[in-house]
């Protein structure tokens, strides 16, 4: 497949897990060796016609410390009109976890594809990622000190040519602005003000929602009123009747695809959208939405460039959840059911 230019009508950002390679903390907590590949090749179907396990198609169980499986990927998403990726970024306090992808990708300088940061500043809770004793993992803090640490330690990415920029502003993605820990707003302020001093033109700083019409309590505008962008995952805000059964609690994706987007004519608000989910393979009680398919999520691809097709290209965002979130349901590279399906409804649409 040749090469693709960048699209005019949509620029479409893929959200980019690391952990597929072990780490000391992981080998701690789980065993030795752990990725996240025990999780979804252990998986098991829970009820009749449910979609597990998913196995990889032209990747394979890949290591995310080969550099080929990374420009392989790259080179994947490219062809099929991905613009770039958002890589998960774990910032505690000084602390990195799963940094090593990224930091030899910006060492390096291959893959030559186009990215940038999502900042997932969250505790890490060990029911969420199904361990029975619940306890956490590892704590979020917020400090001035901390924020200013953080921002020398991106800086180098920022002024990467490969990095992503919205009318010349890198775009940092905070992926928590609005619970416990609760992102202290000062640290959007101070960056801004580092990055004039650090001749930057400015950071396009965007977060997430997650609940239906939120983003209209007075709270909330508050807080989003510190970013430049926004975008709605929506993962449980679904009515009754596209409820198909309760453990795991599971919806119909026909019905909950169209719920993917905000009511809202915000042009700051960036729409996310889900080829899949199925978190059971790391919590069997959570949640699924069963028969995703590519023609439904085609419709989906093509509501989403509606959304932004009357913005200026540099505005017009649509984050893709998730290129590899293989233990949540949630990916776009090939598996063995549907092959490229999910990436050439994407393609087709451009």
């Amino acid at each position: 497949m040749q090469e693709r230019p960048a699209s005019d009508k949509a620029r479409f950002i893929a959200y980019y897990f690391p952990q597929f390679y072990p780490i000391e903390e992981n080998d701690a907590w789980w065993g030795k060796g752990f990725t996240d590949w025990r999780f979804v090749a252990s998986a098991r179907p829970l009820f009749s016609g449910h979609y597990q396990p998913r196995i990889p198609k032209d990747l394979g169980f890949y290591d995310l410390r080969l550099a080929e499986t990374r420009k392989a990927q790259a080179d994947l998403a490219k062809n099929y009109g991905i613009e770039g990726f958002l890589y998960w970024h774990y910032w505690f306090h000084g602390r990195r976890m799963l940094n090593r992808v990224f930091d030899e990708v910006l060492e390096s300088g291959s893959p030559d594809f186009p990215f940038c940061l999502g900042w997932a500043n969250e505790n890490w809770e060990g029911r969420w990622f199904g361990l029975s004793h619940g306890r956490r993992l590892v704590t979020q803090l917020y400090s001035e000190e901390d924020s200013v640490r953080h921002f020398y330690s991106v800086l180098r990415a920022f002024r990467d040519p490969r990095y992503i920029t919205i009318d010349g502003k890198p775009l940092f993605h905070v992926k928590n602005c609005y619970y416990n820990p609760l992102l202290d707003l000062a640290h959007l302020s101070l960056w801004r003000q580092l990055a004039a001093k650090e001749g930057l033109p400015g950071i396009h700083f965007t977060t997430e929602l997650y609940a239906s019409r939120e983003w209209q309590s007075p709270w909330c505008q508050t807080r989003l009123a510190a970013f430049d962008g926004w975008t709605f995952v929506n993962l449980n805000n679904h009515p009754a009747s596209a409820l198909l059964r309760g453990t795991p609690t599971t919806y119909r994706y026909a019905d909950v695809a169209p719920r993917f987007f905000a009511d809202t004519a915000d042009a700051r608000y960036f729409p996310t959208i889900l080829p899949g989910w199925d978190n059971t393979p790391r919590w069997p009680k959570n949640s699924v939405f069963h028969n995703a398919t590519p023609e439904i999520f085609s419709e989906v691809v093509r509501r989403a460039i509606e959304v932004v097709g009357a913005r200026p290209r540099e505005q017009r965002l649509i984050f893709l959840k998730s290129w590899n979130e293989w233990g949540e349901g949630n990916h776009l590279e090939p598996d063995l059911r549907f092959g490229n399906g999910f990436l050439k409804a994407i393609v087709d649409s451009l």
